[in-house]
């Protein structure tokens, strides 16, 4: 199989400088046009001043592309039907000449296959809430046990079952990192009410952390949960509530599995008034700063 890279991520490689993964679902499923290719860019814009090369990655016509061009991302963003692709369905998008949008476990495997160490995100996948019925649990935490990438998000979405999710985490053996609180962030919030694991203040801690594992030869990554920023946040007493009524709405209109989320998201941002979208942007755009920052870090410690 050929990775296809913009020439902005094949001149970074190159040299040996710092890359930062990004997924396409934010831009396929997660806003609409324009704003989705215009957070895009935001988000791109966010790796570059911190010192790093974005990489966009996503699957045009049966090809992985690792980093996109303007056009490219434009395309993508217009798109229509557009595969949602994650660890079960990327090999089969690939070899059908499909086009699809990479999640957070599709984006880590892309990124291990391209050598990158550090991917930044919203929030990852978790346990849904009834899981003990459904079954449902995202592949992210299974792939962050499998897949050597540090991933950067706001902890997991609010909408999970988050003592759950961190359960799950630690019995598959991730490391569960808080950025600079010892509280574990729950997305929109900054303070999930749960503790977090491992605390560590600076981006070079969570990059010895990264190499660290590579040098004992774990399997597996590490997910640094970042807190939204302070002023973005919306607290948790507020979006509770919210989280609930969409939940509960959910259930009574008998949505389930992949729909779940995307239902429960639009709910909230419906119920909110549009708040819980700028908040998710913000986020974003944090995580990336971060991101690119122990990208930058990981580098700098391996050169000799």
């Amino acid at each position: 199989m050929q990775l296809t890279y913009s020439p902005e991520v094949r001149a970074a490689r190159a040299a040996g400088a710092p890359v930062v993964a990004l997924e396409s679902t934010i831009i396929t499923h997660g806003m609409p046009w324009p704003q989705n290719v215009e957070t895009a860019r935001r988000v791109e814009a966010e790796v570059r001043a911190a010192g790093a090369v974005p990489a966009t990655i996503a699957v045009l016509g049966g090809v992985l592309h690792i980093g996109l061009s303007a056009a490219e991302l434009e395309t993508l963003g217009q798109a229509r039907g557009v595969a949602k692709l994650s660890r079960a369905d990327l090999a089969a998008c690939l070899a059908t000449g499909g086009t699809g949008a990479t999640t957070v476990a599709a984006t880590m495997i892309a990124a291990r296959l391209a050598g990158i160490a550090v991917f930044a995100t919203g929030g990852i996948g978790g346990v849904h809430r009834g899981a003990e019925r459904s079954f449902d649990i995202s592949a992210d935490l299974r792939e962050l046990s499998e897949t050597p990438v540090t991933v950067v998000a706001a902890g997991a979405k609010a909408i999970l079952d988050l003592p759950k999710t961190l359960e799950v985490l630690e019995t598959l053996g991730v490391p569960v990192i808080a950025y600079g609180q010892d509280a574990f962030p729950a997305f929109w919030s900054r303070d999930s009410g749960l503790p977090a694991p491992l605390r560590m203040d600076s981006a070079a801690r969570i990059a010895a952390a990264h190499r660290m594992r590579a040098a004992l030869g774990l399997p597996g990554g590490q997910l640094v949960a970042n807190p939204i920023p302070a002023a973005a946040e919306i607290p948790r007493p507020v979006i509770t509530p919210v989280i609930e009524q969409a939940l509960a709405e959910a259930e009574a209109q008998g949505i389930a599995a992949k729909a779940v989320t995307p239902f429960l998201l639009q709910r909230i941002f419906d119920l909110t008034g549009g708040r819980s979208l700028d908040a998710n942007i913000a986020l974003v755009l944090n995580n990336a700063r971060l991101a690119a920052a122990i990208a930058t870090e990981i580098a700098r410690q391996a050169r000799p």
